[in-house]
């Protein structure tokens, strides 16, 4: 029963304000007026003054409490509120951590095993070494040692031809996978070593590990949903919904078994990578049982002649690769929830590829980004979506953007390995073979699929595809693909997307040929959506419009992008980075046609286990050296020397009949325009030790930066008398790096007469963050388009005394990112950059406690 003080009315004279304030008065509400509270409490939970005394006035169960006791009423209802949301959402905390506590002591008691393990093996072989080297100088040594390592890279026994129609026989090869797998999930079956920057935790991933010294490549993953594992398990068996290279999965038969379980046959074919590559398809037997601490498991392997069982069905434009046992282990959290085991093993035959791309096949690390890794961030996303922790604009729903995702990536890659089955055959070409052109005409194509629009028409003819991939060297996937997001007007063509926009009418605007080098667009990026861990976003492309001649003004309408990009994350290791794109109407519904085109870049040698740090194009790597132990310019860093990448483009175009040959050689100009401007980004945002001639400017670590930074500092201590930087070195390195590394945007102009114009020359790392943009692309950002309207004014009224003075503080406001972002800050103050002869070299900014809007 709730309790509120009251003023007692029998009381009178002086006693009356006494016991008015004492505080061991209370009324007692009835069940009746907490009702009433309540029912009012529900529709506002802090009623103006007001609105409390028309309660009073229409309540009449309310008339003998006071306005104020009302107002405390509600006041403790809300703390009681508060109270409530935060001891739930500390609950949630603890089950988190004590099933994370759980997990972690799980592993830690397999490493001790491993470590008990590896202690006895070592013994062994010292014994083995030295009984051998007192008693004979033959190589047996070796052979003793090369068994050893045999022994631990082939675990897998061989087993005697199955029955293929035997129900029995498939049971002893789902038992003894699942023995396998549970050795791999809980045990030492697998020399794990746990990925870098995988730290566990409540809100983390998980717990990730790469198998070393096994055949073919192995990646394991446990983690924490909030989830039962029931639905945990109906979401890992749909593999379409969360693989992105799988490209169909069938189960062939299912058969129960007495212990409750199933037995499943499947086959499966998953998409090449790139276009160097053959597709890989899978014919295996998936297991489905609980254990009896109530578990499920979902465990799997491929069917050959060693393990027996039926024969799969043959794929002449696949290689059949094998899965050892893999699967996954759900163990039921206490509080709800599920701990959940990951465990891929596959052997992708690396050599049917050509030596250079078997890095793509033979790394663990690529595997556990887009296999083990993706399982375990869907079903987190989708637990997040559950539980109303994700907010989605837009009014499009999370499986709706989750379809437009996965409508981009198969599309994309359709086009990348154009399946003969599907209906692409491959054009003749023009005498070079850079870039490949196929072409898709049948109807079963888009008959009923995303282009039934398009091919209704009756000149349409078909979808053409032109691709091609090329190795680089010493490219950061991510700093590629975010460039190339960034910074479209590099390598895009406006004539291109003209024609692209277009062919999503009813009547194709045919430009059979693109207006190369025509007007660049500038673009406006739009969230729509982003996963978790913000590895992967689907966005809106806005293209502004323009027109060739006064003739095509009719034509020169703002175009639109649906755009998916991810793996920009340089910190992540084997990540493939990626952006897709495909034109949509302005008013696209969730069913709208997409033809997607890009850019995949997949590294071939991922980095060793080593710390990497995060690089902003050149400036970053070269404040990484310190002042005692720099490097010269011409020094190469033989720790990325050899870092390769392969990347793969593909553009799909319809066309119509009559402008099939033209559509073609536009296609084939176009791309290969496209390879021309991305090796031009390419040698921009390499390392530049490789050679001098590479980059166009001057090292940022160069003498010239450093004298900059000198000259700002110095400048803005004479203007202004204060320091910008915490402490002065005499160390000119030092105070380069400093000024980098300062927590407010400090960014450098050109000094020009119509400070509209000034572009911009030098900004630090919370510089290039606020712009959104790199060093590279910096010197293309002018003055105007950052900042607002009555930023311009205010800067052109103050111009005068900067010049005369040497400062200038301006007030907070709002200025506009590269990408069109709103940001935001308290303060700023310009000043007059001087050089060593008192000479006027440019104007510095520094924005203070800025953050976007």
């Amino acid at each position: 029963m709730a309790l509120s003080m009251h003023r007692d009315s029998n009381s009178s004279g002086s006693n009356s304000k006494q016991q008015q304030m004492d505080p061991s008065k209370y009324v007692r509400y009835t069940p009746e007026q907490v009702e009433a509270l309540e029912r009012v409490y529900a529709e506002c939970p802090k009623p103006s003054s007001l609105r409390r005394q028309q309660l009073i006035r229409e309540c009449p169960i309310l008339a003998n409490i006071e306005p104020k006791q009302i107002k405390v009423w509600f006041q403790n209802r809300r703390c009681r509120e508060k109270q409530r949301k935060e001891a739930s959402r500390l609950q949630t905390v603890n089950r988190k951590l004590t099933a994370m506590n759980k997990l972690l002591m799980e592993e830690n008691d397999r490493l001790q095993k491993q470590v008990s393990q590896l202690v006895y093996e070592n013994g062994y072989m010292r014994q083995q070494l030295h009984t051998v080297s007192t008693t004979t100088t033959d190589t047996s040594c070796d052979s003793v040692v090369m068994s050893g390592q045999q022994q631990q890279q082939n675990p897998t026994p061989q087993h005697p031809q199955r029955d293929a129609n035997s129900p029995a026989g498939l049971l002893a090869i789902a038992e003894e996978t699942l023995t396998e797998f549970l050795g791999k999930a809980t045990g030492t079956a697998v020399d794990w070593v746990q990925m870098i920057g995988m730290k566990p935790g409540p809100d983390s991933i998980g717990i990730v590990a790469v198998s070393r010294n096994c055949s073919g490549v192995a990646a394991r993953a446990c983690g924490l949903v909030s989830l039962e594992p029931t639905k945990v398990a109906e979401i890992l068996k749909d593999r379409l919904s969360w693989f992105r290279d799988c490209r169909c999965l069938d189960v062939a038969s299912a058969i129960p078994t007495g212990n409750g379980g199933t037995i499943e046959l499947v086959y499966m074919q998953i998409y090449a990578p790139t276009t160097l590559a053959s597709a890989r398809d899978f014919w295996t037997l998936r297991y489905i049982t609980s254990l009896e601490d109530g578990s499920l498991v979902i465990c799997e392997r491929s069917l050959t002649s060693s393990t027996g069982g039926p024969t799969g069905p043959p794929a002449t434009c696949f290689v059949r690769a094998e899965m050892l046992p893999s699967g996954y282990l759900i163990r039921p959290c206490e509080g709800g929830g599920s701990i959940i085991h990951i465990v891929d093993h596959i052997d992708f035959d690396a050599s049917s590829v050509p030596e250079v791309l078997r890095p793509l096949y033979e790394s663990s690390k690529i595997l556990a980004q887009k296999m083990t890794m993706a399982a375990l961030r869907h079903i987190r996303q989708i637990a997040q979506e559950t539980n109303g922790e994700i907010q989605y604009t837009g009014g499009r729903q999370p499986t709706v953007l989750r379809a437009l995702s996965q409508r981009l990536c198969r599309g994309f890659n359709d086009a990348v390995n154009g399946f003969v089955d599907d209906g692409w055959s491959i054009m003749g070409s023009d005498g070079v073979e850079d870039v490949t052109i196929a072409i898709n005409s049948s109807p079963s194509k888009f008959l009923g699929s995303q282009y039934n629009n398009l091919s209704m028409l009756p000149t349409f003819g078909g979808v053409l595809c032109a691709r091609a991939s090329m190795l680089l060297q010493n490219v950061p996937p991510a700093l590629l693909v975010r460039f190339l997001r960034e910074h479209r007007s590099e390598w895009a063509d406006y004539g291109v997307d003209v024609y692209s926009a277009a062919s999503l009418k009813a009547s194709p605007y045919a430009v059979p040929c693109a207006k190369l080098g025509g007007f660049p667009s500038s673009q406006v990026i739009l969230p729509l959506a982003q996963t978790v861990e913000h590895e992967e976003f689907l966005e809106v492309v806005r293209l502004e419009g323009h027109a060739f001649s006064p003739e095509d003004i009719a034509l020169s309408r703002d175009m639109y992008l649906l755009q998916l990009c991810s793996g920009i994350d340089e910190t992540t290791s084997g990540a493939c980075a990626q952006l897709v794109f495909a034109p949509i109407d302005e008013s696209f519904g969730d069913d709208a046609p997409v033809l997607p085109s890009g850019f995949r870049v997949i590294p071939l040698e991922p980095k060793s286990d080593g710390p990497t740090a995060t690089r902003t194009l050149d400036l970053a790597s070269a404040l990484e050296v310190g002042h005692s132990g720099a490097r010269s310019g011409g020094e190469a860093d033989t720790s990325n020397q050899n870092f390769r990448s392969v990347l793969t483009i593909a553009f799909q175009f319809t066309f119509e009949n009559h402008y099939r040959d033209s559509v073609a050689a536009m296609a084939r100009q176009y791309v290969r325009s496209i390879v021309g401007s991305v090796q031009r980004v390419a040698m921009a945002i390499a390392p530049s030790q490789l050679s001098s001639q590479m980059v166009p400017k001057p090292l940022p670590g160069s003498p010239e930066a450093v004298t900059l930074a000198r000259w700002i500092c110095r400048s803005y201590r004479v203007h202004t008398g204060g320091e910008l930087l915490q402490a002065d070195s005499s160390a000119g390195d030092a105070v380069l790096k400093q000024l980098w590394h300062h927590t407010d945007a400090i960014m450098c102009c050109s000094v020009r007469m119509n400070q509209a114009s000034a572009v911009f020359t030098f900004a630090n790392q919370a510089g290039l963050d606020m712009l959104e943009t790199t060093l590279v692309a910096l010197q293309d950002i002018m003055l105007e388009k950052i900042l607002d309207e009555a930023g311009r004014k205010i800067l052109l009224s103050e111009f005068s005394k900067i010049m005369q003075q040497g400062f200038a503080y301006l007030p907070g406001g709002v200025c506009v990112s590269s990408m069109g972002r709103p940001v935001s800050y308290e303060q700023a103050v310009a000043w007059k950059v001087v050089n060593d002869e008192d000479a006027n070299h440019c104007l510095a900014f520094m924005f203070m406690n800025w953050s976007f809007v």
